[in-house]
């Protein structure tokens, strides 16, 4: 079993429901979900001109390749009513691979560590909560020493 961890934000309907309900799902198709920070309500990222995101992260175990992990969080997405709309902008539910192991994937569909976690405070601050001494595999940091960089930048 592969350690994942799991970005979840939700700005539309109810966005903590949403939260609850996509963690609901991971477990129905497998996804062992373990530990989960706490929601943090936050600013939209890239499009400003939207209500605000309720973020959080959760640590799960899986069997599942990155790439048919990628096809389930999608899968769920769209079972929950996501439509393809402007990047960045509102979504009923947002699923994204933050880390699988140690691993880095750098495909054209997939990119592991998340590529942006690193500039997202509403990533690092749910991920101090549960992954404080995680290191990220490919900036060389922990997450609290990137949190903090992001923090004084």
């Amino acid at each position: 079993m592969s350690k994942v961890f799991i970005g979840i934000g939700s700005n539309l309907g109810d966005r903590q429901g949403n939260c609850e309900k996509a963690i609901e799902v991971l477990e129905e198709k497998g996804i062992k979900v373990g530990r989960r920070s706490s929601m943090y309500e936050t600013e939209p990222w890239g499009v400003r001109e939207q209500d605000k995101f309720i973020n959080m992260v959760v640590e799960a175990e899986t069997g599942l390749s990155p790439q048919e992990l990628l096809d389930v969080v999608k899968g769920i997405e769209y079972e929950m009513g996501r439509e393809d709309s402007i990047k960045w902008g509102p979504r009923i539910i947002d699923l994204d691979i933050l880390f699988y192991d140690d691993m880095v994937v750098n495909s054209e569909h997939l990119q592991i560590p998340h590529p942006l976690l690193h500039e997202r405070d509403f990533v690092l601050g749910p991920l101090c909560e549960i992954a404080l001494d995680k290191m990220h595999p490919v900036r060389g940091k922990t997450i609290a020493q990137l949190r903090r960089a992001l923090k004084n930048g």
